[in-house]
């Protein structure tokens, strides 16, 4: 499995999360559930090889980071979606949104540009075509101004 295929995984996780929140460890546990997990490749390709450790560790921690900074995350969502209700926003884009910006903020491994060059393709997958600069100007923004290198 892809790195990229993880982060589509745990977009996937907080979309999920923001609908019905759960305990992020209890989340995991039922999806990486090998058995369980076989069965959602019969329903959807991104399901069709399961993680490795390496890939594991890495959607458990976007996906209990985003639940513990979901406030802190929300907040910047808020201050760079100029002209945006929170509100207005569909939660794909935020699941997005909040995984790009926890990986920025939390997760040195993972260069900006790369986890916001990978929320904009995330974006061309799951959302409407304007929803794509929307989401790679809230992220350039955020990057440049919450970011010291």
């Amino acid at each position: 499995m892809t790195r990229t295929a993880a982060r589509e995984i745990a977009v996937r996780l907080c979309f999920g999360q923001s609908e019905n929140p759960q305990d992020p460890d209890t989340i995991l546990g039922e999806i990486f559930d090998e058995e369980y997990y076989a069965s959602l490749a019969k329903e959807d390709e991104i399901f069709a090889l399961y993680p490795d450790e390496v890939q594991l560790d890495y959607i458990g921690r976007i996906i209990r980071g985003v639940s513990e900074h979901g406030a802190e995350l929300d907040g910047y969502i808020e201050k760079y979606a100029v002209g945006w209700k929170f509100g207005r926003i569909s939660r794909t884009a935020v699941a997005i949104l909040k995984t790009a910006m926890y990986e920025i903020l939390y997760m040195p491994d993972v260069p900006d540009k790369a986890a916001i060059n990978e929320a904009v393709e995330l974006a061309k997958r799951y959302e409407e075509p304007v929803t794509v600069p929307f989401i790679n100007g809230v992220l350039g923004s955020f990057s440049r101004n919450e970011v010291s290198e």
